[in-house]
């Protein structure tokens, strides 16, 4: 069984709304996704930060992008589709299974919700355009976080070249 932590990116290039995106990017979030959804389970966590932060960013209908279909499908399909794990917040709100590094200092606070999900169930992160992911992916890997970068490592790959 596949299990993963998705970056909310991966389901915004699924639903092909963002004209730079290259179509071979946005062809590889449909396969990551759908491949996911059909034989796999999608780590969040029981606070629902992870479903928020999906919820502003994608449609619960499910329509009219394979992106809102993965939110539908998680919240449809919650027994089956999702594992819950409980990320434990220090009194300054910082989650406990982030990696205090100072290399990642700097990291997304957005993303760091993912990242110690990723790390707490000793599973990949998938990111298809976050830029955050590549620059901090050598003291992520350091501290136990692996990111699957779908679109590849070169993000000049990642868009449509501009004329």
């Amino acid at each position: 069984m596949i299990i993963r932590v998705v970056d909310t990116n991966v389901a915004v290039v699924a639903n092909g709304t963002n004209s730079d995106v290259s179509p071979v990017c946005q062809l590889a979030a449909l396969k990551r996704l759908g491949a996911l959804l059909e034989r796999g389970q999608v780590i969040v966590d029981v606070a629902g930060e992870m479903l928020s932060e999906y919820r502003r960013q994608l449609s619960p209908s499910g329509q009219p992008g394979v992106g809102d279909r993965f939110l539908y499908e998680v919240l449809m399909n919650y027994t089956s589709k999702v594992k819950r794990v409980h990320l434990e917040k220090r009194p300054d709100g910082s989650f406990v299974d982030f990696p205090d590094d100072d290399r990642l200092v700097g990291f997304d606070l957005s993303d760091r919700k993912f990242a110690a999900a990723s790390r707490k169930c000793e599973v990949p992160v998938l990111n298809a355009t976050d830029t955050d992911w590549l620059d901090y992916r050598e003291a992520l890997a350091d501290n136990g976080v692996v990111v699957e970068f779908i679109c590849g490592l070169s993000s000049r790959r990642w868009f449509r070249a501009r004329p």
